[in-house]
């Protein structure tokens, strides 16, 4: 069975300890490299916030913030498992 070798805020390894999903502890250290997406984010999230015709979405910038952070992880989850 495979057991990835990146782990979240922990330096030592026990039995009774759950796996983590790397990609997800990755992330969570890739995001605040993506500051100025998740912004851009929240500001349109307040733009269209009031809209009642439901044409204004935010899908973009979700999907821009979303690519800066995997792009982030890619080279090092990928790393782990090659």
């Amino acid at each position: 069975m495979f057991h990835p070798t990146i782990w979240c805020d922990s330096d030592d390894y026990r039995a009774d300890v759950e796996v983590v999903d790397p990609k997800k502890c990755l992330e969570e250290s890739c995001k605040p490299k993506c500051v100025k997406p998740l912004l851009e984010y929240q500001a349109c999230v307040k733009r269209v916030q009031g809209d009642e015709s439901g044409h204004k979405h935010c899908t973009g910038q979700y999907f821009d913030y979303w690519q800066c952070v995997d792009k982030c992880v890619g080279p090092k989850l990928f790393a782990e498992l090659k």
